[in-house]
């Protein structure tokens, strides 16, 4: 899996408030802009099903700024993670905590 392939999903399908998360990748890039987002702790080696209940909780106390934000969210409580679990999660999880270009599919270089 090509990490940033998750990333630009995500991002494209908040910009145009279209189409649901597919898997695992784009639910840990979009947890960790959760914590980009609104400061939500989100542990780095969290398993998938202790990250949604994590997510339902933390949603609760949400309120998004715009629609980018309110599709995120939308897209994050529809979900249904699947148990499987590897290091590239971690990173995109970790990617999205350290996002610099919100919304922005190319990065500059």
């Amino acid at each position: 899996m090509v990490t940033s392939i998750a990333r630009q999903s995500v991002i494209i399908k908040c910009n145009m408030q279209k189409s649901v998360m597919t898997g695992n990748y784009e639910y840990y890039y979009a947890a960790g802009l959760l914590t980009k987002l609104y400061g939500i702790e989100i542990p780095d080696e969290i398993k998938p099903m202790e990250l949604e209940t994590l997510l339902k909780e933390k949603q609760r106390e949400i309120s998004p700024k715009d629609e980018k934000e309110e599709w995120l969210l939308q897209m994050l409580s529809d979900y249904r993670p699947f148990e499987e679990y590897d290091e590239q999660m971690k990173e995109l999880l970790l990617w999205g905590k350290k996002e610099e270009y919100l919304w922005t599919v190319v990065i500059p270089s």
